[in-house]
């Protein structure tokens, strides 16, 4: 097949008609294409565009680039008013942006995001069964984007094995430095020490994970914090009530608050009363003689 640009002859004049388009108001004929096969030849006509149509799709898709930004910032400040509220309702501090806070965990949802920025920041303490323990709720923002919600809970000593718990159907980082550990109730368990972790994981902590829900993308423990992530469209003030309870239940599970110092053993208590007896059946004697 060839092609090669011809002026038009008389035979194909009569066999086809002439095909002028109108620009700007003026009109001039197009240098038509022949396509030659064999003694066969046809003509491919020009087909335009008017210029308006672009302008009208040119406005149509700022339009609507717009709409969404309005959406999603009026979307954004209704967050922060509501978290604001929350917060308020809890007694616990609020701060509309840290950029250090997130800093202090590198695993989890954060080892998949860079230049993070933590937003619409709740602090406070919560209750658990044990006693009170510190929280933190925070948006991670990725230039200008909440990525997901952050909650934290820490504990008194820090997790012998980081351990992340993720759901089988959400991408895994892959250059985390984790090592597979294996399915932990419906979540794949990714481990730093596999030998430590196993000690970890046992059926109340699989029992624990399992309440925590599916719309929790990732649960993870990192030096003394117990951490989950979700998405920004689920984390509204009951849900991450919620979400509170049963990290705090998972706190209280791997750091059981030991005995009061102040306490004393009920044993020692024994053996004190025991001191005491014998010391008063030793004494009688020497009251008899010394009467």
């Amino acid at each position: 097949m060839r092609s090669e640009h011809i002026a038009p002859t008389a035979p194909l004049r009569d066999a086809f008609s002439q095909v002028t388009f109108s620009r700007w108001g003026g009109s001039a004929p197009d240098v038509q294409v022949i396509f030659v096969f064999g003694d066969d030849r046809t003509t491919l006509r020009s087909v335009g565009i008017p210029a308006w149509l672009w302008f009208v799709i040119a406005v149509v898709a700022i339009g609507a680039g717009v709409a969404l930004l309005i959406a999603d910032r009026s979307q954004r400040a209704s967050n922060n008013r509501e978290r604001r509220r929350w917060a308020a309702l809890r007694g616990w501090q609020f701060a509309e942006a840290d950029q250090v806070l997130p800093t202090r965990w590198e695993h989890g949802v954060l080892a998949q995001c860079n230049g993070v920025t933590a937003t619409d920041v709740v602090a406070g303490s919560t209750f658990t069964t044990d006693g009170r323990r510190q929280v933190y709720v925070l948006d991670l923002d990725v230039n200008g984007k909440v990525a997901a919600v952050l909650v934290a809970i820490r504990c008194r000593r820090s997790c012998p094995a980081t351990i992340e718990l993720w759901l089988p159907d959400v991408p895994v980082p892959q250059d985390s430095g984790l090592d597979l550990l294996g399915p932990v109730g419906s979540r794949y368990a990714f481990v730093t020490e596999v030998a430590a972790a196993r000690t970890l994981v046992t059926p109340d902590l699989v029992d624990a994970t399992e309440e925590i829900g599916h719309d929790v993308t990732v649960v993870w423990l990192e030096n003394d914090w117990v951490l989950a992530a979700m998405h920004p469209d689920d984390a509204d003030p009951a849900r991450l009530e919620r979400l509170l309870r049963d990290l705090g239940d998972l706190a209280d599970l791997i750091d059981p608050f030991g005995t009061d110092p102040n306490e004393i053993d009920p044993n020692e208590i024994d053996g004190a009363n025991d001191v005491a007896e014998l010391v008063d059946a030793e004494a009688e004697p020497s009251a008899d003689r010394s009467r």
